[in-house]
């Protein structure tokens, strides 16, 4: 039995393919951008052709994002409250525009990084095999 596996089955490396991501680039190439409009992902990559329809986000980018920022605002709120005491008004004017601000920041590189990872793993039909 041979140990040499074809290239085609050789893992990628999800290390690259999750920065190119974060950067919303194409996780093959790196060159071409994965997004046509905000969160829409691009049929075919316009650099390589890399199919990028058969991504499967769906609700993972919301959840790491709400994570995320769950784990950095929520101390920043209490810390600021037990520190200074502001009246709610000033809490409603400083956190929800900043949770909107990282909200619209973050969600597309996590979802950008969530597609590279499924590319590097060849998982929903980018291992080449029919879906």
């Amino acid at each position: 039995m041979s140990t040499m596996q074809p290239a085609e089955s050789q893992l990628r490396s999800w290390r690259q393919a999750l920065l190119r991501g974060v950067r919303m680039r194409c996780p093959a190439c790196g060159r071409g951008s994965i997004y046509g409009r905000f969160l829409k992902v691009r049929n075919d990559c316009a650099t390589c052709g890399l199919g990028l329809h058969n991504h499967r986000a769906d609700d993972a980018p919301p959840y790491f994002t709400m994570l995320i920022l769950g784990h950095i605002l929520v101390p920043l709120v209490l810390i600021l409250e037990r520190a200074a005491m502001p009246p709610l008004w000033l809490h409603f004017s400083l956190w929800l525009p900043l949770t909107m601000m990282l909200t619209l920041i973050l969600l597309p590189r996590i979802k950008g990084a969530l597609i590279g990872f499924q590319w590097a793993h060849r998982m929903h039909g980018f291992g080449g095999e029919a879906v």
